[in-house]
């Protein structure tokens, strides 16, 4: 399995960017991913570095529109939080196997939850982006299965709960997991974490994420600006704001 090194904010894992991905889209996730530069000063040791388009100067500074359009916006999508019409979305790509995305879940997302989604401003849209190999795979699915009677954001909350991850995510574990979360059909559950559909909604995830040039978890998106990284509270603030005053004009 893949790791970062202490110093890093995210995870990351190397892979072959595919001929049928399209040139502009490949060359768009480079420029989004590389011409990058921190908003925050560095964090304590362990916690990382930043890597978040500047949302400090002109709102649209670092902001591709091309990006905006990976929002999709459905109103019965399991995997989403906030109304369908919120003025900013914000797409995350992880994989549950990350410390980092662990540490987004639980220290930075539910106050983005209460300041910004419960007013109707944000919306938070999950992607499955599973980079660690099998486990990551099974957990990305059990999460979408999850979501099929309503549980992915529980199922989300004990699969990033404290230590967790260390439990692995074996087809036992995700049983347990699922059950933690309040999944009221396990046997459904078993089938859909199984099925054809949920490969199949996991790896458009995937695409969607190497197709903009994500190669660590977790890799956000907020109306179009890239954030690669747990990065502080305030990183997100200032995107989710300048895209809020843009989204008004």
């Amino acid at each position: 399995m893949s790791q970062t090194t202490p110093s890093s904010s995210s995870s990351r894992k190397p892979y072959a960017i595919g001929a049928g991905v399209v040139a502009a889209a490949v060359l768009l996730g480079v420029v989004s991913y590389t011409a990058t530069k921190p908003t925050e000063p560095a964090e304590p040791a362990g916690t990382g570095s930043s890597a978040v388009a500047d949302s400090s100067a002109a709102p649209r500074a670092g902001v591709y529109p091309e990006l905006e359009k990976y929002a999709r916006r459905d109103a019965g999508d399991p995997l989403a939080v906030g109304r369908a019409d919120a003025p900013v979305v914000l797409i995350e790509y992880a994989d549950f196997m990350c410390g980092y995305c662990g540490k987004f879940a639980r220290d930075t997302e539910p106050a983005l939850v209460r300041k910004y989604v419960d007013e109707g401003t944000l919306r938070i849209e999950w992607r499955n982006f599973p980079i660690f190999g099998e486990e990551s795979e099974g957990a990305a699915r059990a999460s979408w299965a999850a979501g099929r009677q309503g549980r992915f954001w529980q199922f989300h909350k004990a699969a990033y709960a404290e230590g967790a991850k260390e439990k692995g995510f074996g087809a036992d574990r995700l049983t347990e997991l699922a059950r933690e979360a309040g999944v009221p059909d396990l046997a459904r559950f078993s089938r859909d974490l199984n099925s054809a559909a949920a490969r199949q909604a996991v790896a458009r995830d995937q695409e969607q994420g190497y197709s903009l040039g994500a190669t660590s978890t977790p890799s956000f998106l907020v109306n179009g600006r890239p954030i690669a990284g747990a990065q502080p509270m305030g990183t997100f603030t200032d995107a989710i704001e300048a895209a809020k005053r843009e989204a008004a004009k």
